[in-house]
């Protein structure tokens, strides 16, 4: 399957030529993002407690440039310009490899904006993150059994802020990292980037294994691009979107075993993040895009998800135990403060930053295409045939969809659900990022004149977050 065939699931470069809705979403887009600004502005000043001093990202204002700059900047043409063009027609792995290591280098850019210290090395030491717990962390069973005694607040021994946070497996990454002879600031924030980036490797390669190989091509450069990248340099969260984008590729796999590999990660990421069920939609998704054998391809990925919790819990951590403290932690401190009638929507604002302008309008087109599929009456079954269930007609319609439709949807309802929970109030930007670039694939719809704009402000949101903020993890 190479990029120059069309699959039936990939969108057609003359449908949707009309730019005037774009042009509406930006400007919806513009006023959510001034709005959330201005109004956390006015709430920081009254004393609001919204605890992000550039609200509504998690960052304080401080305008400045450094030796990241002009990489960033170069990078950003290149792929713009070549990068995007060569796109279209590269050989597969080669384009992937390339553009994993173009992901890294911009990612890297904009971590040195801010210094190799302030931007790489210390952002992971700080008493709130995972390596502040890693040196006590002497029996790694001893400390999986007693890890939920330790999540709630003013104890002596309570877990900092993101290890109390998470289930044990985030910590364990970090652990594991400083058994190899990887301990430290630099070794972590690079192992962050490293994974993090590796996103432009599975997202494309899970479209190309659902029969969409021209969207694969079309999405890659903006997850190239990705603003995002700004926390993916460097945050634990850059590691977890790297995991659960690999789970779901491997959920595509043809062969089963790749598929058990899948289910694996995706276990494993349920022990990254408490957030992480969340990822149930779009594995669903990928199983049902699947050409064939999804039933066997649902139980062995489940079986591999059931392996990891009863390992986890066989450790003595129980994931559901777990998550009730940390409910009860998260209100132990600035959630109990933060106001969800602002977060609520102020979170989207947020998203928009970390996803880049180009998400609405590309979400918009892939609706306006799922119109057509959905409207349609479905084709009779051939003479003699048994008719088609109420749920096989369902999951003829969802297939039908396709993955630049269904897998942004996915996503989309992930986001929904986490934003209305209440438990994602500020600092989404990055907390949101595995779920990010699944929204992404929806530029697949971007009409082929557009797409180069779009792309260029992508790069232009990142440099101006990167430049006018000093962001935190």
């Amino acid at each position: 399957m190479t990029g120059t065939v069309l699959s039936r699931h990939a969108p057609s470069p003359h449908r949707h030529t009309r730019h005037r809705g774009d042009l509406v979403v930006l400007g919806v887009e513009a006023v959510l993002l001034v709005a959330a600004v201005v109004v956390g502005a006015v709430l920081n000043q009254r004393g609001a407690d919204l605890y992000a001093d550039a609200a509504p990202l998690y960052a304080a204002w401080s305008p400045h440039v450094g030796w990241g700059t002009p990489a960033a900047v170069l990078i950003a043409v290149a792929v713009v310009g070549p990068g995007s063009r060569w796109a279209r027609k590269a050989r597969r792995g080669p384009l992937l490899a390339v553009s994993w290591l173009a992901a890294v280098a911009w990612t890297l850019s904009l971590a040195l904006v801010d210094g190799w210290s302030a931007g790489l090395t210390r952002r992971l030491t700080v008493q709130a993150e995972y390596l502040h717990e890693v040196p006590g962390v002497t029996d790694i069973a001893g400390m999986l059994a007693g890890f939920a005694d330790r999540i709630l607040d003013f104890q002596p021994d309570s877990w900092s802020t993101h290890t109390a946070g998470h289930p044990p497996g985030a910590l364990l990454i970090f652990v594991w990292l400083d058994r190899i002879g990887l301990g430290g600031g630099t070794a972590a924030a690079l192992a962050c980037v490293l994974v993090g980036t590796s996103v432009v490797v599975w997202v494309p390669l899970t479209l190309w294994r659902l029969n969409a190989p021209t969207a694969a091509r079309a999405v890659l450069p903006y997850l190239v691009l990705l603003p995002g990248a700004v926390w993916v340099g460097a945050s634990g969260d850059g590691i977890f979107a790297g995991v659960v984008a690999a789970g779901l590729a491997l959920l595509a796999a043809r062969r089963l075993a790749g598929v058990l590999a899948g289910g694996l990660l995706l276990g494993y990421a349920l022990f990254l993040s408490y957030g992480f069920v969340l990822v149930a939609p779009l594995a669903l998704a990928v199983l049902t895009l699947r050409r064939e054998r999804r039933l066997a391809a649902l139980l062995v990925g489940a079986a591999g998800v059931a392996v990891v919790a009863a390992a986890f819990s066989l450790a003595g951590f129980h994931w559901w135990e777990g998550y009730a403290r940390v409910v009860d932690r998260y209100y132990q401190g600035w959630a109990a403060e933060r106001p969800y009638g602002y977060w609520v929507w102020a979170n989207l604002a947020a998203l928009l930053l970390s996803a880049g302008p180009v998400l609405g309008p590309a979400l918009r087109r892939a609706l306006v295409a799922a119109r057509p599929n959905w409207r349609t009456p479905m084709a009779p079954r051939p003479d003699g045939a048994p008719p088609r269930s109420p749920a096989g007609r369902l999951v003829q319609r969802i297939h039908g969809l396709g993955p630049a439709v269904l897998l942004p949807a996915a996503a989309a309802l992930a986001v929904v659900a986490a934003d209305l929970s209440g438990m994602s109030k500020a600092e989404v930007e990055r907390i949101w990022l595995p779920f990010t670039v699944w929204l992404l694939v929806a530029t697949a719809y971007l009409p082929e004149p557009t797409r180069r704009w779009w792309l260029a402000g992508q790069a232009l949101t990142a440099l101006a977050v990167n430049h006018l903020l000093f962001t935190v993890s």
